[in-house]
């Protein structure tokens, strides 16, 4: 799953919300160095990770772009996934979306200092360009796709990927709706096996 999926799932636990954050810039054991909270938000990140990338559903969205991005289809899905939570937002929580999203900036402005460096270089570009308002928008997700391309190894096929989403629109979200129910239970299950508060904020 991609950003805003990871924290919503935090619920309104600060220090999970910020180690589910930075969780891909953590490596290894160096989540150990964070306060025990946060570590516990980098121990569910990875949790959540491991059951996406395993579920079958989502091996069947994946496999509609493998095509074009190989092994990197995941992140394309993570993405399209983001999307599909924005626009069925209200299905899984009573919590105004864009208030959730500013409240999350402004939690991780507020421990800028404690970030792993590569969060820092990309959370002032991911808050001026409001990037988890954007997902909800084919050209926000089109935009992100590109930068992505540009920053990292990820294939430069965003026209084929935004072509495959407008086509197959109703598979991806058909796929979403049946798997993330599936996720947020097994992300209670999880929680409590965490010792933190299994309900996620706002969830209805």
């Amino acid at each position: 799953m991609n950003f805003l999926a990871h924290l919503f799932l935090s619920g309104n636990d600060k220090g999970l919300k910020v180690g589910n954050f930075i969780a891909d810039a953590v490596k290894g054991k160096e989540y150990l160095k964070f306060d025990p909270a946060i570590q516990k938000g980098i121990i569910l990140h990875r949790a959540i990770d491991q059951y996406t990338d395993d579920h079958p559903i989502v091996k069947i969205s994946k496999q509609r772009v493998r095509e074009h991005y190989g092994k990197h289809a995941g992140i394309v899905i993570d993405i399209f996934y983001d999307h599909f939570l924005s626009v069925s937002w209200e299905r899984y929580s009573n919590e105004d979306r864009l208030e959730f999203i500013k409240d999350a900036y402004i939690l991780m402005i507020n421990h800028y200092l404690i970030l792993p460096s590569r969060v820092k270089q990309y959370l002032p570009f991911m808050v001026v360009n409001n990037w988890l308002e954007k997902y909800k928008y084919a050209e926000g997700m089109e935009r992100v796709l590109t930068g992505m391309s540009r920053r990292t190894s990820l294939p430069v096929e965003t026209a084929n990927a935004m072509k495959i989403f407008h086509e197959s629109y109703e598979g991806f979200q058909n796929d979403f709706n049946e798997f993330f129910p599936q996720l947020v239970e097994f992300v209670r299950d999880k929680r409590t096996e965490l010792g933190v508060p299994a309900t996620t904020g706002g969830t209805t």
